[in-house]
């Protein structure tokens, strides 16, 4: 077990409130909703990520597009059939466990920052771009409780990109990044529809021990 479940899944990420809160489902009385952040980078590129808060957590709160906020909480997958493709995909969100409304001028040194401790539960992909950067291409499995996992798509770029090519089924690793969206195009019938994909983008990574996996 990769260590304390609240520990190996962090993420803080402040930025604008950029859709209205829509209801998702309710689990044991507790309402949840669905909207996206929009994130500045510390370019002029902005991410937009998709984040699920309980109705308990901004009970008087006026979380409004546009609201300035800082959220602390875990980056959460689980599977959904696509009705496009009819098979099951892959979703991401930030499952909120604390947010805060942030005043404009409140400066913040990292908006978006992410901590994961899990195992490579997929073969690395190493690849290069049409610009000739080296990338690879993880799956990371996250511990939660109940014996339940979350399944994270990582990328690693240049250096981390050639180590982490190496790594094997089972590694367990350590790393720091970002949590990014990705617009794309897919093809689906005659139609070529623009999808939007969300990742960690790797800032610093570690290998734990062998001998250490399992404490």
């Amino acid at each position: 077990m990769a260590g304390n479940f609240l520990e190996n899944n962090v993420v803080v990420v402040v930025g604008k409130i950029f859709t209205d809160l829509e209801y998702s489902h309710e689990l044991y009385g507790e309402e949840f909703f669905n909207f996206i952040l929009e994130v500045p980078r510390l370019s002029e590129t902005k991410d937009y990520l998709p984040v699920t808060i309980s109705n308990r957590l901004f009970e008087g709160m006026n979380l409004q597009v546009g609201t300035r906020v800082k959220i602390e909480g875990q980056l959460r997958s689980y599977n959904r059939k696509s009705p496009e493709e009819g098979k099951n995909k892959l979703i991401l969100t930030i499952f909120t466990r604390d947010i805060r409304v942030l005043s404009e001028d409140e400066v913040v040194k990292n908006p978006n920052e992410i901590f994961l401790d899990g195992f490579i539960c997929k073969k690395p992909v190493y690849r290069t771009t049409p610009f000739g950067r080296e990338i690879t291409d993880l799956l990371i499995a996250v511990n939660r409780p109940y014996n339940k996992s979350d399944y994270i798509p990582v990328i690693a770029w240049g250096r981390n990109a050639r180590f982490s090519e190496k790594l094997e089924i089972g590694d367990r690793i350590r790393l720091w990044g970002r949590v990014q969206s990705r617009e794309y195009q897919k093809k689906l019938g005659d139609e070529v529809v623009t999808k939007v994909a969300y990742e960690v983008s790797i800032t610093r990574m570690e290998v734990v021990e062998k001998e250490l996996q399992k404490s």
